[in-house]
């Protein structure tokens, strides 16, 4: 009984706060002659603070027209400006730049969404060793992050140098499919002096020799870069579907973001995880689940902040370089 009457409690309050708001939202436009799109796009600078309002105002609308204005094809939302403008009787000669702004949030919420389908669809395509371009997309990896080690066979212990756990790394990309394989080629072909530096790194613990004998580490700080780099695709994709990464997107893309911002994205991830983890300074490999925990919180805390763009000028080489 008591549970039922919390439940009630809870619609009864929903529904008296869902008119109230609207209440307010009417008593507003009449006082300052704007509706709720006006007063996000005019009081709320570009980026995202104004998207989300945007977003969050369409959807939460008793319209309907205005509900599914949110999941429109891109090529429609001119149209679906037009009849925004319309339906909220706003003249577009009297208040020009207010479509100009809508259309901005409107490609940047769409974007986010198709860019969410992109990226599942090459999560979900595994790794085909007998697709020719899956197979150029490996040795390149292979080639980018060592240069000077020919590859002596496709099935090789050699794969392991790069941090495959054994001689076939198909094996290695089934949890996030060839979207794992496309973020390390990714981050090998255009970030590759990083890329070098900090597979170099996870190879080898910072502590010398003797000191590393002395502990009787295992692994010491090291970590496998091809295995970590398929969880950091994880951890991104996670962040991308759970929509905590529209703060960033929507601060750095001016319009739709692609499936570039979410790799440079990637690249930056594995620049401040590789950071991370040499100053938690963990004792071996056994303890990656908890730093890449706290690594996630971390990151999360700091897209909760509207103005947060974690890679707002995407230079790896500026910010590691002299790590």
């Amino acid at each position: 009984m008591k549970h039922f009457l919390r439940m009630f409690v809870q619609v009864c309050l929903y529904f008296y706060c869902k008119c109230l708001w609207r209440c307010l939202k009417f008593v507003v436009r009449k006082l300052t002659g704007q509706c709720e799109l006006q007063r996000i796009c005019y009081n709320t600078k570009p980026g995202a603070a104004r998207t989300m309002k945007i977003e969050a105002s369409l959807k939460g609308s008793k319209s309907k027209r205005l509900q599914t204005s949110v999941n429109v094809h891109p090529d429609a939302i001119e149209k679906t400006i037009d009849d925004i403008m319309e339906l909220k009787r706003i003249n577009p000669d009297i208040n020009p730049q207010l479509g100009v702004s809508l259309q901005a949030c409107l490609l940047q919420i769409v974007g986010y969404r198709n860019l969410i389908a992109e990226v599942e669809k090459l999560r979900r395509e595994p790794y085909d060793s007998e697709n020719p371009q899956h197979e150029e997309m490996l040795l390149k990896l292979w080639k980018c992050l060592k240069p000077n080690s020919p590859l002596k066979a496709r099935i090789s212990k050699q794969w392991c140098e790069i941090g495959f756990q054994g001689d076939d790394p198909k094996t290695d990309f089934r949890g996030m499919g060839l979207l794992g394989l496309y973020n390390l080629v990714y981050f090998a072909e255009w970030d590759t002096e990083i890329a070098q530096q900090v597979l170099t790194d996870s190879l080898h613990p910072k502590y010398s020799k003797a000191e590393w004998e002395k502990k009787k580490f295992d692994k010491a700080i090291g970590y496998s870069f091809a295995i970590v780099g398929i969880n950091i695709t994880d951890l991104a994709y996670n962040l991308l579907v759970s929509g905590a990464l529209k703060t960033h997107f929507y601060n750095v893309a001016p319009e739709a973001p692609t499936l570039t911002h979410f790799q440079q994205t990637f690249c930056y991830l594995m620049h401040e995880f590789h950071k991370f983890w040499i100053d938690e300074d963990p004792l071996d490999i056994m303890e990656f689940n908890r730093v890449r925990e706290k690594f996630y919180k971390r990151i999360l805390r700091q897209l909760q902040n509207p103005e947060m763009a974690l890679c707002p000028h995407f230079a790896a080489s500026e910010s590691l370089i002299n790590m």
